[in-house]
């Protein structure tokens, strides 16, 4: 008679982070993320934070690929 091995394999644990560590990182991205698309979406004109086109034409192409108008 064959012999079956009947051993159990252990899943890995996954560590578990708490909420309260990850919101400040998720908060900070979020703020991050929102200057990055002004930037890119908003930064020229009337509502211009910055003297010149330099930021403008920095970000062109990525306007275009992001779908924003810009001329």
């Amino acid at each position: 008679m064959a012999s079956h091995n009947t051993s159990t394999i252990s899943q890995p644990a996954f560590p578990t982070i708490p909420l309260s560590e990850i919101t400040p990182w998720a908060v900070f991205g979020g703020l991050l993320l929102l200057l990055v698309i002004y930037f890119v979406g908003a930064e020229q004109g009337a509502t211009s934070m910055m003297h010149g086109r330099t930021i403008h034409e920095f970000v062109h192409d990525g306007r275009h690929l992001l779908g924003f108008p810009c001329h």
